[in-house]
């Protein structure tokens, strides 16, 4: 009488094919815990980047709304400038003697020139009048030098064309004089001066 637990062997004599011994529990569990830390880390990377180009996207877009008027206001610049050669082309003698119509057109020129910065700046474009300050080539462009001893070398004594900043890029750079032959200039750093008008 044979065993009920052996099993028979196969009648055509085909060998039994046994299962591939599968690995042992540890390597297995330490094999998928790997796996699981570097879909983990993957994971943590992705949203890490994802989170970057989150912030960089907000702040590209909020530059463009702050500097989508750049090239629009510096064309309005000339206009802003033209009228004030106009203004400043009457000499104040010619105004005083001058007709009620040419004093009611210089008027509602000067009132134009005031409304158009006015426009500009609620879209914030300021202008900046650096008359009195240390030289700052990133919002200044000096274009000749006047030799003054009263004040420190470098400070900006004369402004022939006023600049303009939008947020904190520069527009247009002040032209402007500077002084030479004075004391030396304060280190850097000391005063802070507003540069917005």
């Amino acid at each position: 009488m044979t065993d009920e637990t052996e099993t028979a062997a196969p009648a055509d004599g085909a060998s039994v094919e046994t299962p591939a011994a599968a690995p042992p529990a540890d390597d297995r569990t330490a094999a998928l815990e790997a796996e699981v830390g570097q879909l983990k880390d993957q994971l943590l990377r992705t949203l890490a980047e994802m989170e970057n180009l989150r912030r960089r996207t907000e702040r590209e877009i909020a530059d463009t709304r702050s500097y989508a008027v750049a090239s629009f206001a510096r064309d309005m610049l000339t206009v802003s400038d033209n009228l004030a050669r106009a203004l400043t082309a009457v000499p104040d003698e010619t105004r005083e003697g001058a007709d009620e119509a040419t004093r009611a057109l210089l008027d509602g020129v000067g009132m134009t020139e005031r409304e158009l910065l006015k426009a500009l700046e609620k879209h914030g474009v300021r202008r900046i009048d650096p008359t009195g300050e240390r030289f700052d080539p990133n919002f200044h462009q000096a274009i000749f030098e006047v030799p003054n001893t009263e004040v420190p070398s470098g400070t900006v004594v004369q402004v022939v064309q006023s600049g303009f900043v939008i947020g904190e890029r520069v527009l247009r750079p002040a032209m402007v004089g500077v002084g030479r032959g004075g004391p030396k200039p304060a280190p850097a750093g000391e005063a802070k001066v507003d540069r917005t008008v």
